[in-house]
């Protein structure tokens, strides 16, 4: 099957042919003859395969009847809205949108947070047909009536799961309160909850699910393994993997801004040209480090999950997860990076012994068990490989559950105190004092003792000194 037998006009497909594809992926297969008839749809494909393509190359044929080259706004109403969930994947969109809209005279724009309003209230004054938005910043152009949204024909949520798991569906709920209700709406995501259908059910009319794989399937193209490693030497085993790959380019995901930075400095500090991408960043910090990773100037790109979704890098061979991501569904994501459009990709992910609970999470979200291997000189905890699934005691002496020896029992006490720390306290003290008994302030206030008394002899009195006039004094007598 080819693009041309999916019902493309020829401006698209003369836009497809220069992209360098021939043929669709089975998600674009199926996808665009049900949106070109005008259906609302769920789309649901294992990530790298074609989901944008999937939506944008229909959406702008429905919208090629309103193309034209008048310069007035008013000839420009906004007609289509993609929402995504981060800013790299909407202006990733964007870019696809770009590309396939080539020989078709439609205006894109894309607004994101994280920079001035001003520029992008100027973009749409001059009419734009398709916005890519991220909702929080599509809600402030709202609230300053930038953007009018009643010509909306189109809908589009993108990566709609993890919108739901970064809290934005109050703001979707707003923004489909401000769409036209005869709108034709279309769902795509890497993976489906029950809870994500159930919520589908009440945005979309008859909505027809396409799922070209099976829930949270990973791709076949991409090698799992584990490297089993104590926390205290994943750091270098990270160095050593990546000096042994010299010209592989690597994305490294952790799970907080803070070590994400610490984590590509300690690389650079290893001869390791590395960056950090998280959130704390601003945009246009983040894009110029995208781009460098893109370019290869950088090899090696430590984030976040925030880069997690929607970045589209060609060829990036290797993926490793520094630390293994709380929620199962995020590795599914995280490899999605590696292993697109067929290539070949790897997935590493370094284990310490805390972590074995999210690692068999993870492979029972993708029903499958990744081989473990330990590097030489980088061993685990001795408790990683322990069936029981309980930790060891450093000791190394009994199994868990079994009584303490003499000797462990000792050990857990603590070092044996000298017998002079260890004599025992007189009960009463020489001043009379009972340790055995509260204390209770005498019934007799103490006489207070004169200074003058005894041998004691009275202190020489310092001379007073001027107070200044200035301090409220009266200054030199």
């Amino acid at each position: 099957m080819s693009f041309a037998d999916l019902g493309l006009i020829p401006e698209i497909l003369r836009a497809v042919a220069d992209a360098g594809y021939t043929e669709p992926t089975p998600i674009q297969a199926q996808a665009i003859p049900t949106i070109l008839a005008g259906a609302d749809l769920m789309g649901g494909a294992q990530t790298g395969t074609g989901k944008t393509a999937g939506f944008t190359l229909p959406l702008l044929q429905r919208l090629a009847r309103h193309a034209n080259t008048s310069t007035s706004p008013a000839r420009h109403q906004t007609r289509a809205l993609i929402l995504a969930p981060t800013r790299e994947l909407a202006m990733q969109v964007e870019e696809s949108v770009k590309t396939y809209s080539k020989h078709l005279p439609l205006r894109s724009t894309c607004i994101y947070g994280g920079v001035d309003m001003n520029a992008q209230i100027a973009e749409l004054r001059r009419g734009i047909e398709i916005v890519v938005a991220t909702p929080g910043r599509l809600l402030d152009h709202v609230q300053q009536k930038t953007i009018q949204l009643g010509q909306v024909e189109m809908l589009v949520l993108d990566e709609a799961d993890r919108m739901l798991d970064m809290g934005f569906i109050p703001d979707i709920r707003r923004i489909l309160a401000l769409l036209p209700a005869a709108r034709q709406s279309l769902l795509f995501s890497a993976t489906f909850s029950d809870e994500i259908k159930k919520l589908a059910d009440q945005m979309l009319k008859n909505p027809q699910l396409i799922e070209v794989a099976r829930r949270n399937q990973v791709s076949e193209t991409i090698t799992h393994r584990v490297h089993p490693v104590s926390s205290g030497l994943k750091r270098n085993l990270l160095a050593h993997i990546i000096r042994h790959e010299p010209d592989a380019q690597v994305l490294v995901f952790v799970d907080t801004k803070f070590g994400c930075s610490r984590l590509a400095h300690f690389l650079n500090r290893h001869g390791i040209r590395a960056d950090a991408i998280h959130g704390d960043k601003g945009q246009a910090q983040r894009t110029e480090t995208l781009e460098a990773f893109k370019s290869g100037a950088t090899r090696v790109l430590v984030a976040t999950d925030v880069a997690a979704r929607g970045l589209d890098i060609d060829d990036l061979p290797y993926v490793i997860n520094f630390e293994l991501p709380h929620t199962a569904e995020d590795y599914v994501h995280r490899i999605g990076r590696t292993g697109r459009a067929g290539r070949q990709g790897n997935a590493v992910s370094l284990v310490c012994a805390e972590e074995k609970h999210r690692l068999a999470e993870i492979e029972r979200l993708i029903k499958l068990t990744i081989p473990q291997e330990v590097v030489p000189g980088f061993d685990p905890e001795p408790d990683f490989f322990d069936p029981t699934g309980k930790s060891r005691r450093r000791g190394g002496g009994a199994e868990a559950g079994a009584a303490p020896t003499g000797g462990e029992a000792r050990a857990r006490k603590g070092p044996e105190r000298s017998p002079r720390s260890q004599a025992k306290r007189p009960a009463v003290a020489a001043d009379g004092f009972d340790f055995s008994k509260p204390y209770e302030p005498p019934a007799t206030p103490m006489p207070e003792v004169s200074s003058s008394s005894g041998n004691d002899r009275e202190s020489p009195k310092r001379p007073q000194r001027p107070i200044p006039f200035l301090l409220g004094g009266l200054g030199r007598k």
